[in-house]
């Protein structure tokens, strides 16, 4: 299994713009994170691995938004039965990090991803927090670095009230 030093490593060699940070508590959900950061639960993404016909894609969306399985399917092109959210253990399976404190890339290998449009900022220069690799650690980036290390297209994924 993968965790903050892994994650560290990562950033290091490819010299990316993030940084771990290590709040004075665990932070294995975004409400938690948000209050152990002082920031708001919009300022915390969430990395979620979905299964798409059996191929793993990440979804990044912010805060406590509510993925849209409609809207992903229709985004993809694929039938309600050709995806699924990929549970915990395929999750670490797949990304090499647990669920709860799974950073949005440094995985064990990249992964498509798609970032939520609807969710997350779109201005660069703003600031979010991501898993860390384990539930004391988060990590720091800004919108730039996530848009460019991730290479994530941006779609508008989160639920709206009719679709919870």
């Amino acid at each position: 299994m993968l965790n903050d030093q892994d994650l560290q490593r990562f950033i290091a060699e490819l010299g990316i713009e993030a940084v771990l940070v290590y709040p004075d508590r665990p932070t294995p959900t975004v409400p938690a994170a948000a209050e152990a950061l002082g920031v708001r639960p919009q300022e915390i993404v969430k990395s979620l691995v979905f299964l798409v016909r059996g191929e793993p894609w990440l979804v990044i969306a912010a805060g406590e938004a509510r993925v849209s399985f409609r809207r992903l399917r229709e985004e993809l092109g694929v039938s309600r039965r050709k995806l699924r959210l990929a549970s915990a253990e395929e999750a670490l399976e797949i990304t090499g990090f647990a669920v709860g404190a799974m950073p949005p890339f440094g995985h064990l290998a990249p992964l498509r991803t798609i970032i939520d449009s609807l969710s997350v900022p779109s201005q660069d220069s703003k600031l979010l927090y991501g898993g860390g690799g384990t539930q004391a650690a988060m990590l720091r980036l800004s919108v730039a670095t996530l848009r460019t290390v991730t290479q994530g297209r941006w779609l508008p994924l989160t639920a709206g009230e009719e679709e919870e």
